[in-house]
């Protein structure tokens, strides 16, 4: 008995993972790194992923050195100090904001085309949060138990999309080479491959074992690389780079990658699996950067997850980005690209390895609690690849 409950909570810890990073960011990518054409894509794929994992571990490893149910703010104000503590409050907000505006915009505009406009945008984006919403209030236990049953339609329609598109794939289209454009990608692949905002959760969730919780990321990291890997496949070989629906035309509009699906294959089909696997994917992160960001405002307003205080709680979480939306429909790929070039590169980027930096040379936390190996070098390393990434937004952008 005690040996399936720790693998259930393996299993979970590793779903949630993979749900938190599995979400809207994938409907972005082949638009965001199409360009660039395929080989260029991969490349940047693996280095992202594993940049990912390696800060993931080394957040991990502050949560080691943290009492239970600490989060960012907690962690950012022991080693960063008052300012730290600020600074870390306004990047999380503005990440928070921008990746659930980008869920709600995107889930609005697939509703209202699955439904072939019966439900206009607005109303669609209004009916999705108020039907997951209720969900995040009732907890982990909750997220974790509708989080499996919709990781099982991602799969089941995943493997339904790639048995019908399969066929529809040109393979002279993925000889496009581009490596100069791949570097424009990294905001929107940041966003795609961040998870480590539920890693403080996941401590609590599967009793602070640090052994599972690392097992559980390397797991939950890897799944989401190989859906992508995939899925870029099959979206760079059915629909062309340039020209009229293309996915620069995509990009340009502010599109997922599946719209311009139904201009490129004759199967109704297809369309309809990929608008399924949209939403799914949509909604396994939804709730679950929903779920985090509630301890995350539990952790730095010191307000306890219950009753009206838990309520309102969740409307700061569900309301503002519903609100911003509404106003901006089209905003989805902006968005991405803002959650990611800025907030993500600087919260899960960079924060995690000047954390680590402090705590083992500072600190001088013991060195069993290590989570990743090389030292300063390898802190130094992470470090400049997010100060070249936040360089590159920063020219994007001015």
């Amino acid at each position: 008995m005690h040996f399936f409950r720790s693998c259930g909570h393996v299993l979970g810890g590793t779903l949630l993972i993979a749900a938190t990073t599995i979400g809207v960011g994938m409907l972005a990518l082949p638009v965001a790194t199409g360009p660039a054409g395929f080989v260029p894509s991969l490349a940047i794929y693996l280095v992202t992923w594993l940049f990912m994992l390696c800060t993931g571990l080394l957040l991990l490893e502050v949560c080691s050195w943290m009492p239970k149910d600490s989060n960012l703010i907690s962690m950012a104000q022991r080693f960063l100090g008052p300012i730290g503590k600020d600074l870390c409050w306004i990047v999380y907000l503005f990440l928070f904001v921008t990746v659930m505006i980008a869920h709600v915009a995107g889930a609005g505009s697939v509703i209202s085309e699955w439904t072939e406009g019966a439900f206009p945008s607005w109303l669609a984006m209004v009916l999705y949060v108020l039907v997951f919403a209720p969900v995040v209030y009732l907890g982990t236990r909750s997220v974790d138990r509708l989080n499996l049953g919709l990781m099982i339609a991602v799969l089941i329609s995943y493997i339904a999309f790639i048995a019908v598109s399969y066929g529809h794939v040109n393979l002279s289209l993925l000889k496009e080479v581009h490596w100069i454009k791949v570097w424009v990608a990294l905001p929107v692949l940041f966003t795609s491959f961040t998870y480590q905002v539920i890693i403080p959760t996941l401590m609590t969730y599967m009793n602070r074992d640090v052994k599972k919780v690392r097992l559980a990321i390397f797991l939950g990291t890897s799944i989401p690389l190989l859906v992508y890997l995939v899925w870029e496949f099959l979206i760079l070989g059915i629909i062309p780079i340039e020209g009229q629906h293309g996915l620069i035309e995509a990009g340009r509009l502010g599109q997922t990658a599946v719209m311009p699906l139904k201009q490129f294959v004759g199967s109704p089909w297809l369309f309809t699996i990929g608008k399924c696997f949209a939403i799914f994917t949509m909604t396994t992160s939804y709730i679950a950067l929903s779920l985090a960001f509630l301890d995350f405002l539990a952790d730095g307003l010191h307000v306890s997850k219950k009753g009206w205080k838990k309520i309102g709680l969740c409307a700061l979480i569900f309301v503002p980005p519903t609100i911003i939306s509404l106003t901006y429909p089209h905003i989805f790929i902006v968005a991405l690209s803002y959650a990611g070039g800025i907030s993500c590169a600087l919260l899960f980027g960079l924060l995690p390895p000047l954390l680590v930096w402090i705590g083992r040379y500072k600190h001088r936390f013991p060195k069993s609690t290590r989570q990743l190996f090389g030292g300063k070098v390898m802190l130094s390393l992470l470090i400049f690849f997010i100060a070249l990434e936040l360089a590159i937004e920063l020219y994007n952008q001015f």
